[in-house]
């Protein structure tokens, strides 16, 4: 059974936080704060936080400046997974994915399931990797944003969990572009 290891020493990271939705602002943002109050709980940093419209050029533009701003190890996001015409947040992470972390959907909607049953269909929840920068998409309830942090996020962004967890593969993210810069 995964476990926390007491011996070693909490590392925090630092977390940008994304809503996307046409109709949120910073006051009645409930799904971004929730997911700022439980960042900042486990000991992390909310490095930024921004609300987008339900846009894919203006998500993927908020992507890519924080997949390239030294200071944000992870994003996660809220809104826009669902299956309206409007809700384009997958095909905007997709855009910019170098690695899909396949898994963190299948189990976002296995634990889901649990919860609201069938209706955990409508949720396209989705992670990957994009240039050492962790990328999670949630959906935009606060129930959601709990479930996702609390069931998985939170423990895979703590180095002490057991027995692996993502924080510890952070460094060798961009391996990749070493191996290819030798030639």
């Amino acid at each position: 059974m995964p476990k926390i290891d007491e011996s070693r020493p909490f590392l925090p990271v630092n977390i940008a936080v994304l809503t996307v939705s046409d109709t949120r602002s910073a006051s009645d943002d409930k799904s971004g704060q929730t997911l700022a109050d439980l960042i900042a709980t486990a000991g992390h940093r909310v490095a930024q936080r921004r609300i987008v419209k339900d846009d894919q050029a203006a998500i993927v533009a908020q992507l890519r400046a924080w997949i390239a701003d030294p200071n944000i190890d992870v994003v996660i996001s809220t809104g826009g997974t669902g299956v309206t015409g409007r809700d384009v947040t997958p095909e905007a992470f997709q855009t910019v994915y170098e690695k899909e972390i396949a898994g963190f959907g299948e189990l976002f909607r296995w634990l889901s399931y649990q919860k609201v049953g069938t209706s955990t269909i409508q949720s396209r929840a989705t992670a990957g990797v994009a240039g050492g920068t962790y990328l999670f998409a949630l959906p935009g309830s606060p129930g959601a944003c709990r479930d996702g942090w609390d069931d998985i996020i939170k423990h895979q962004l703590d180095n002490r969990h057991r027995p692996c967890n993502l924080v510890e593969l952070m460094p060798r993210l961009q391996e990749h572009l070493t191996r290819a810069g030798r030639g």
